[in-house]
Protein backbone atom coordinates (compact mmCIF):
# COMPACT_ATOMS: atom_id res chain seq x y z
CA UNK A 1 0.00 0.00 0.00
CA UNK A 2 1.27 3.54 -0.78
CA UNK A 3 1.62 6.03 1.33
CA UNK A 4 0.46 9.30 0.62
CA UNK A 5 2.84 12.29 1.76
CA UNK A 6 0.52 15.70 2.19
CA UNK A 7 2.35 18.58 2.00
CA UNK A 8 1.63 22.41 2.08
CA UNK A 9 0.13 24.77 4.76
CA UNK A 10 -2.29 22.72 6.40
CA UNK A 11 -4.95 25.62 7.15
CA UNK A 12 -7.37 25.17 4.47
CA UNK A 13 -9.81 23.35 6.80
CA UNK A 14 -9.33 25.40 9.92
CA UNK A 15 -9.98 28.80 7.53
CA UNK A 16 -13.22 27.17 5.84
CA UNK A 17 -14.79 26.20 9.82
CA UNK A 18 -13.37 29.67 10.85
CA UNK A 19 -15.37 31.18 8.52
CA UNK A 20 -18.47 29.83 8.90
CA UNK A 21 -18.38 29.60 12.43
CA UNK A 22 -17.72 33.59 12.13
CA UNK A 23 -20.56 33.28 9.91
CA UNK A 24 -23.03 32.03 12.22
CA UNK A 25 -22.17 34.24 14.80
CA UNK A 26 -22.20 37.27 12.78
CA UNK A 27 -25.85 35.86 11.41
CA UNK A 28 -27.14 35.61 15.38
CA UNK A 29 -25.74 38.89 16.13
CA UNK A 30 -27.78 40.32 13.15
CA UNK A 31 -30.62 38.65 14.27
CA UNK A 32 -30.59 39.64 18.04
CA UNK A 33 -29.42 43.27 17.16
CA UNK A 34 -32.53 43.95 14.81
CA UNK A 35 -35.04 42.50 17.46
CA UNK A 36 -33.52 44.56 20.20
CA UNK A 37 -33.53 47.56 17.52
CA UNK A 38 -37.12 47.10 16.73
CA UNK A 39 -38.04 46.28 20.29
CA UNK A 40 -36.94 50.10 21.70
CA UNK A 41 -39.24 52.38 22.31
CA UNK A 42 -38.13 55.01 20.47
CA UNK A 43 -35.26 56.13 18.01
CA UNK A 44 -33.29 58.10 19.95
CA UNK A 45 -30.21 58.53 21.81
CA UNK A 46 -30.83 57.25 25.20
CA UNK A 47 -32.63 54.64 23.93
CA UNK A 48 -29.57 53.32 21.91
CA UNK A 49 -27.56 54.27 24.66
CA UNK A 50 -29.39 52.10 27.16
CA UNK A 51 -29.53 49.44 24.71
CA UNK A 52 -25.72 49.27 24.85
CA UNK A 53 -24.91 50.27 28.30
CA UNK A 54 -25.55 46.32 29.27
CA UNK A 55 -22.33 44.16 29.37
CA UNK A 56 -23.84 41.79 27.15
CA UNK A 57 -24.62 43.97 24.20
CA UNK A 58 -21.00 45.17 24.39
CA UNK A 59 -19.62 41.90 24.42
CA UNK A 60 -21.52 40.51 21.77
CA UNK A 61 -20.91 43.56 19.72
CA UNK A 62 -17.13 43.39 20.31
CA UNK A 63 -17.59 39.28 18.97
CA UNK A 64 -19.26 40.32 16.39
CA UNK A 65 -16.65 42.40 15.13
CA UNK A 66 -13.65 40.55 15.44
CA UNK A 67 -15.81 37.97 14.13
CA UNK A 68 -16.37 40.00 11.11
CA UNK A 69 -12.21 41.22 11.23
CA UNK A 70 -11.09 37.59 11.31
CA UNK A 71 -13.70 36.69 8.71
CA UNK A 72 -12.33 39.65 6.38
CA UNK A 73 -8.46 38.62 7.26
CA UNK A 74 -9.24 35.04 6.11
CA UNK A 75 -10.65 36.60 2.78
CA UNK A 76 -8.58 39.13 1.61
CA UNK A 77 -6.02 36.58 2.24
CA UNK A 78 -7.10 33.83 0.23
CA UNK A 79 -7.86 36.76 -2.34
CA UNK A 80 -4.31 38.36 -2.22
CA UNK A 81 -2.45 34.31 -2.19
CA UNK A 82 -4.48 33.56 -5.13
CA UNK A 83 -4.13 36.89 -7.79
CA UNK A 84 -1.21 38.91 -6.46
CA UNK A 85 1.67 36.89 -8.09
CA UNK A 86 5.00 38.57 -7.01
CA UNK A 87 5.68 38.36 -3.07
CA UNK A 88 6.73 41.17 -1.68
CA UNK A 89 3.90 42.84 -3.07
CA UNK A 90 1.26 40.32 -1.40
CA UNK A 91 3.63 40.40 1.64
CA UNK A 92 2.93 44.28 1.54
CA UNK A 93 -0.47 43.71 1.09
CA UNK A 94 -1.27 41.57 4.05
CA UNK A 95 1.01 43.63 6.73
CA UNK A 96 -1.78 46.58 5.34
CA UNK A 97 -4.35 44.95 6.02
CA UNK A 98 -3.20 43.50 8.89
CA UNK A 99 -2.50 46.63 10.58
CA UNK A 100 -5.52 48.04 9.66
CA UNK A 101 -7.94 45.47 10.49
CA UNK A 102 -5.90 45.29 14.22
CA UNK A 103 -6.65 48.98 14.13
CA UNK A 104 -9.92 48.93 13.85
CA UNK A 105 -10.59 46.43 16.23
CA UNK A 106 -8.95 48.91 18.82
CA UNK A 107 -11.13 51.23 17.66
CA UNK A 108 -14.41 49.36 18.06
CA UNK A 109 -13.09 48.59 21.41
CA UNK A 110 -12.52 52.14 22.43
CA UNK A 111 -15.88 53.07 20.89
CA UNK A 112 -17.68 49.87 22.78
CA UNK A 113 -15.85 50.36 26.42
CA UNK A 114 -14.62 54.34 25.89
CA UNK A 115 -11.52 53.28 26.71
Amino acid sequence: MVKRIVVGAHYGLRDWLGQRVTAIVMALYSVYFGICALLLPEMSYEAWSGMFAGGFMRFFSFLFFMSLFYHAWVGVRDIFMDYIKPDGVRLALHVIVMFLLIGYAGWAAQILWRL
